[in-house]
């Protein structure tokens, strides 16, 4: 198992439990993504708390996640990202385009600000 999928009323999270979003898992959690997202999830939270380490696959898959969630009115965010996960995003200038805060019950508050 790469990640756990937690599905509440307005939002889903996804958290990664490996230390590495690579190529190995980023495939399985592209799918995991688009399923939810066809499922219905239009506000998604990716959780990297364990995630000590991000290459470009990774960053694809959370910009698939970010642009399904565009495409369907909802919400992406990202949150417990690692000094070196921050740094890769930050690089790759995506912090200005993704939607990123320190913890996950920032996350959640965010979402349930929005659907009030």
């Amino acid at each position: 198992m790469n990640f756990i999928v937690h599905k509440e009323i307005n939002y889903s999270c996804v958290t990664v439990v490996r230390d590495r979003l690579d190529s190995f898992i980023s495939p399985e959690l592209k799918a995991e993504l688009v399923m939810l997202s066809g499922q219905g999830a239009t506000n998604i939270i990716l959780d990297l708390k364990n995630c000590d380490y991000c290459d470009s696959s990774g960053l694809s898959a959370i910009l698939v996640g970010n642009r399904l969630c565009e495409d369907s009115e909802g919400t992406f965010i990202i949150c417990n990202l690692s000094q070196a996960v921050d740094k890769m995003i930050r690089m790759a200038i995506l912090d200005s385009i993704l939607l990123i805060v320190p913890d996950l019950e920032e996350a959640k508050r965010l979402l349930i600000n929005e659907s009030e």
